[in-house]
């Protein structure tokens, strides 16, 4: 389970280090930064796909995402002295990771002159990175991992290369195997497409589909999977809650799969074109939070979106049921969801100086963490 996510200089994380639990809810105004922590761990995600560079790439590149303000935030000076990064980084119960992206240092006329490079990447055992810990150590081109001792890899990386994708795999320790699989399976799910031509609305070639898709194309394949699986009782009592005495069928023909929903008072079954958009989007919920095998972090943005108010409480019930099951964050600005969820679960943030921070946060407070240097 992560317990830690720190962010540096990423928009308007200036530097932000978040507790986390079996179950977060990240909450605060408009404009506290809720989105950009979001970003943030969806590019950690993207390290472990290979694509952390080509993700900074489409939001700009560098100069787009980089803190924008003084170096040590408030007021104190226009002049950067240190290192101009942008800094991600997690730690679990058993590995930690962290990476160090930086201006590029090649031609300045090439096409790819606004990719970010890879300066620093890091493998550490326990919550916090320090020599004692550091399993993989990663500078620039050079990589060393341990072992009884440090050994230094033939194989030099390119900046733009990453040791959670590009180490050759007889280089590697073990460890790194493990990060990698646990960072491809997190799951995030934002804003389902529940429009006229959404793909969860139409009928869909289904096999065993054991986590819902990102855009919901594979719904009434997953519902399925979840109830042949044993796990059926908790999708019931979920849509009984938001929808009393309404039960969902999945029908199959010729291989094709769609979502029927039967509701009292109506003389045949709704299908899920004719569903209205936040029942839709509840389903996909329902599906996306229980699904047959869970990940190992759910990070869900916003659920609330198009919900109906009287939604909320059956969907932080549901939301608390698959904590139990798997590490679940949830991004909301929704007080109704947010009061109806475990309070010492909630982390608050807010603007202040133009960066994010942490309500109630002070300095014996934040997690331990150390970025090292270059």
């Amino acid at each position: 389970m992560l317990r830690t996510l720190a962010v540096s200089g990423y928009r308007s994380l200036r530097d932000v280090v978040v507790p986390l639990g079996d179950l977060t809810v990240v909450t605060g105004p408009n404009g506290s930064g809720k989105s950009n922590l979001y970003r943030a761990l969806r590019l950690l995600a993207a390290a472990a796909q290979g694509d952390i560079v080509g993700a900074l790439a489409r939001e700009g590149g560098l100069p787009s995402v980089l803190w924008a303000g003084p170096e040590n935030g408030g007021d104190q000076g226009t002049v950067r002295r240190g290192p101009i990064a942008v800094q991600l980084g997690y730690a679990s119960d058993e590995l930690g990771y962290l990476i160090d992206l930086g201006i590029p240092q090649g031609d300045q006329n090439s096409p790819f002159a606004r990719d970010p490079e890879i300066k620093r990447e890091q493998v550490f055992a326990g919550v916090v990175a320090k020599p004692s810990t550091l399993l993989i150590d990663r500078t620039r081109q050079l990589t060393r991992v341990r072992d009884d001792s440090w050994t230094m890899l033939g194989q030099q990386l390119a900046p733009y290369e990453s040791i959670v994708t590009d180490l050759a795999e007889g280089d590697t320790a073990p460890e790194l195997l493990t990060l990698r699989r646990g960072m491809t399976a997190w799951r995030f799910y934002d804003h389902f497409r529940v429009d006229l031509d959404a793909p969860a609305r139409q009928p869909q070639v289904g096999t065993r589909s054991h986590t819902l898709a990102h855009d919901g194309a594979n719904l009434a394949a997953t519902w399925a999977t979840i109830v042949e699986a044993g796990h059926g009782d908790a999708l019931a009592r979920a849509v009984d809650q938001a929808f009393p005495g309404s039960r969902v069928r999945v029908v199959t023909s010729d291989g094709l799969f769609r979502l029927t929903i039967e509701q009292p008072g109506l003389l045949r079954p709704l299908d899920a074109a004719e569903l209205s958009d936040g029942t839709l989007r509840y389903l996909l919920l329902c599906a996306a939070l229980l699904p047959a095998r869970p990940a190992p972090l759910l990070v869900l943005n916003e659920p609330e979106a198009s919900l109906h108010p009287s939604l909320l409480a059956p969907l932080a019930s549901l939301v608390r049921t698959a904590s139990e099951r798997t590490q679940v964050i949830t991004v909301s600005h929704a007080d109704a969801l947010v009061d109806a969820l475990p309070e010492p679960s909630r982390v608050e943030l807010r603007r202040s100086d133009a960066q994010t921070t942490v309500r109630g946060q002070g300095p014996l407070d934040v997690p331990a963490w150390n970025w090292g240097s270059r």
